[in-house]
C-alpha cells in the first residue's frame, strides 16, 4: 500500500503547563458548532439567541451524562479500571449517541416548552446542527484510534499503532476510517436537511424525523464494519439493531405526521388572553351580525 492516513500517536497535546486532551477539545468544538447553527437557524425563524444558549448549557450537560450512561451500560467490559472512576473518565472515549441524543433532547424539549415556545420548531432548527455536531464529535474517535473497521489496504484506509490494534489483527496496520466515513455523511445530511428545510413545506417536526432517519441510515452500514467489542443479537451488533428500530420508528413518524396528520403547521399557538377593560356595549335593538 502507497498511502494511508496516519493517526496521532497520542490524544493529548501539552501546551506548557496546560495539558488539553483533544477528545475532549473536539467535543467542545463540535457543541460550539451546533450551537451557532442552531441558533441561526432559531433567530431566521423568529426566535433569540437566549433561548438557544440555556437549551444548549442544559441539553449538554444531560447529553453527556446520557451517552456515557449508555457506554457504561451496554458496554461495562470497556470501562478503565478502577471502575468506580473510569465511568466519569469521559476524556479516554465512550460516548454512546443514543443516549445522548436522547436525553438531551428530552431535556432540551422540557426547556423550551417551559418558555413557552414551540417544541416541534426548535426541534426542527436544531436538527441540522445536531448531525453537524456529531460528525465533527467523530474527529475525536481519530485522535483516539479507536471505533475504526475492518482491516483493508484502500488508498484512505487509516493506520493504527500495534498499542490500539485488535488482537486478531495484530499483524494488520490499516483500517477502515469509519470516523472519516460518518463525519462525510454527516456533513452531506447537514446540507441534505438545509436544503429540503428550504424547499419544501414540512410541518414540524418532521425535519427532526428526517435528521434521525439519515443518520441512523448511514449508521447501520458503518456498524457493519465496525470490529470494537460489542453485544451481538443474531449476527448483528447491538447498535445496528438499534439502528434498524430507530430508523424504522423515525421514517413511520415522518411518513404518518407528514402526510397524513392533521391540518395545519403542527406548532402550539400561544394562548390567548382575554380583552382586559371594559366591555363594548351595545344599544339595545340592535342586531349583531
Amino acid at each position: 500500500m502507497f498511502a494511508s492516513i496516519p493517526s496521532p500517536h497520542t490524544g493529548v497535546v501539552h501546551l506548557g503547563p496546560l495539558t488539553l486532551h483533544m477528545y475532549g477539545l473536539t467535543l467542545l468544538v463540535a457543541i460550539l458548532a451546533c450551537v451557532w447553527l442552531t441558533g441561526k437557524r432559531w433567530v431566521a425563524k423568529g426566535g433569540d439567541w437566549e433561548l438557544v444558549t440555556r437549551v444548549a448549557v442544559w441539553g449538554v450537560g444531560f447529553g453527556v451524562v446520557g451517552a456515557r450512561l449508555y457506554h457504561d451500560i451496554t458496554s461495562w467490559n470497556e470501562v478503565p479500571s478502577p471502575k468506580w472512576q473510569g465511568i466519569f473518565e469521559v476524556w479516554k472515549g465512550g460516548l454512546g449517541v443514543w443516549g445522548g441524543i436522547l436525553l438531551g433532547t428530552l431535556v432540551g424539549a422540557w426547556v423550551v416548552r417551559r418558555s413557552g415556545k414551540s417544541v416541534a420548531l426548535f426541534l426542527d432548527a436544531a436538527a441540522p446542527g445536531l448531525l453537524l455536531a456529531q460528525g465533527i464529535g467523530r474527529i475525536g474517535n481519530w485522535w483516539n484510534q479507536e471505533l475504526f473497521g475492518k482491516p483493508t489496504d484502500l488508498p484512505w484506509a487509516l493506520k493504527i499503532d500495534a498499542a490500539h490494534r485488535p488482537f486478531q489483527y495484530f499483524d494488520r496496520a490499516t483500517y477502515h476510517p469509519t470516523f472519516l466515513y460518518e463525519l462525510l455523511w454527516d456533513l452531506v445530511g447537514v446540507a441534505v436537511l438545509i436544503y429540503v428545510g428550504k424547499r419544501f413545506k414540512l410541518r414540524p417536526p418532521s425535519l427532526f424525523a428526517l435528521y434521525v432517519v439519515w443518520y441512523t441510515f448511514g449508521r447501520f452500514f458503518e456498524e457493519l464494519l465496525r470490529i470494537d467489542p460489542s453485544h451481538h443479537i443474531a449476527g448483528l451488533r447491538l447498535n445496528a439493531w438499534v439502528s434498524i428500530v430507530v430508523f424504522v420508528a423515525a421514517l413511520a413518524y415522518f411518513i404518518r405526521h407528514q402526510f397524513f396528520g392533521k391540518t395545519g403547521t403542527g406548532v402550539r399557538q400561544p394562548r390567548r388572553e382575554p380583552p382586559k377593560g371594559p366591555a363594548m356595549a351595545i344599544p339595545k335593538g340592535r342586531r349583531v351580525r
